[in-house]
């Protein structure tokens, strides 16, 4: 049922990005119900139905009141299952407020699932007949068992009292407690081996675990960092295509398309750098460079994009061996997360044996200071929340890969302090 509900759920967000007005729409829900075997349901804000794929929608209720549109008040997903009279038939419908050209519909769908609950209970049937069998034979089993034991506790209990009696001084061998030595030290045998076995698959299944986790974060980061840039790019494509601007709008669009292709770019090529530091693939070319001079070069650039902010590069011209690229990635990342996360000014202080960037924004709790660096994590509640969450992972693995150290400090409130400590 919860596949089935994912399932539904992904279908009307693909339903969402394909279409672009409701021109057609009775025809498209009937042939989408068609091809997909789903009962498909276009809904108004007002709750009057715009399409049905098996009904009139002129002998339709207004669905304002219904227990699935309801829910969209606070949630994004509405469901229920609810049974037809008309079909005779067990419907899970799924309903979603989703943007169609310039208008907001509630688009719905229902898959057929009372075969599915008709299966379940079957098979649970099944299992509870299997259950009472089971437990019948080991009653039965465990009787036998019971009952062979005490008959060799009895034959070991007379064989003493004939020691203790003086009956008998000469104690044959016991071949069935000899069988019983065999098997144990057969199991233990074969227990250490399945133990080595499961620890071996366990290990195997936690590194398809994290496998599987790993993709399905890059998945979804890449997805939210990929949906702003590609609607921009195509909203401008086609009003480009469909309207006739002049050419200043003309370049204002295009620039802002060019801009969205450089983000996705950007988004790219952080993603590869991640990849080959964690790889141990990205080489170095060191170089002498003055930090001091590098941090203010790239705060004037940076500074231009933050507006009436301030950027204070102090300390000690600090010359050091490193690569000029990764290490300007390193100076750009804290400066820029400086800027995002506070309003005051940001300060950067070079020592001799470290340098500091130092903000008074939002601040970080303990939790989220062991979590920063982590690839995929994004600080929640804050407002720039369309970061990959690669930054600083990328920021850790170039100070590590330049045998450096990285070290957090924040108060939640109060502001943070990047350490990068120099081990030359």
């Amino acid at each position: 049922m919860e596949q089935i509900e994912k399932n539904l759920i992904q279908n009307i967000d693909t339903v969402a990005m394909s279409l672009h007005s409701l021109e057609g729409i009775e025809e498209f829900a009937t042939n989408y119900a068609q091809k997909t075997g789903l009962r498909v349901t276009v809904i108004d804000l007002d709750g009057v139905v715009i399409a049905d794929s098996d009904k009139d929608k002129e002998l339709m209720d207004n669905y304002l009141n219904r227990e699935e549109i309801v829910q969209l008040q606070t949630s994004d997903i509405g469901k229920v299952v609810r049974y037809l009279d008309s079909t005779k038939r067990k419907y899970l419908n799924v309903v979603k407020q989703i943007q169609i050209g310039d208008q907001s519909v509630y688009f719905r769908l229902g898959d057929y699932v009372e075969e599915i609950e008709d299966n379940f209970m079957q098979l649970s049937l099944k299992i509870i007949s299997v259950f009472f069998i089971s437990l019948l034979i080991a009653i039965y089993l465990a009787r036998m068992v019971n009952k062979r034991l005490k008959n060799e506790t009895d034959n070991i209990l007379e064989i003493l009292h004939n020691l203790l009696d003086k009956k008998q001084f000469e104690v044959k061998s016991y071949s069935t407690i000899e069988e019983f030595n065999k098997i144990a030290k057969l199991l233990n045998e074969v227990g250490g081996k399945l133990k080595k076995r499961e620890k071996l698959k366990n290990k195997k299944n936690a590194k398809l675990k994290l496998a599987n986790r790993q993709k399905d974060e890059i998945i979804s980061a890449l997805s939210h960092e990929f949906k702003n840039p590609i609607a921009i790019i195509t909203g401008y494509c086609e009003t480009l295509m469909k309207n006739n601007i002049d050419e200043t709008m003309k370049n204002k669009f295009l620039q802002k398309i060019e801009n969205s292709a450089r983000k996705m770019s950007d988004i790219i090529d952080k993603l590869r750098l991640s990849i080959k530091l964690e790889d141990g693939k990205q080489s170095l070319k060191f170089e002498a460079i003055n930090i001091k001079k590098m941090s203010q070069t790239i705060s004037s650039e940076l500074i231009q994009n933050y507006k009436n902010r301030e950027i204070e590069v102090v300390g000690d011209e600090k010359v050091l061996y490193v690569d000029r690229v990764l290490f300007s990635i390193v100076l750009t990342n804290l400066i820029e997360n400086a800027l995002k996360y506070s309003k005051d000014k940001v300060k950067i202080a070079i020592y001799d044996d470290h340098l500091e960037v130092i903000d008074k924004g939002i601040g970080l709790d303990e939790k989220e200071i062991e979590k920063i660096t982590k690839k995929f994590y994004r600080v929640s509640g804050n407002s720039w929340n369309n970061s990959l969450g690669l930054g600083l992972n990328i920021v850790e693995n170039i100070i590590k890969l330049h045998n450096f150290s990285l070290q957090i400090k924040s108060q939640k409130g109060v502001g943070s302090t990047f350490l990068v400590i120099f081990h030359q």
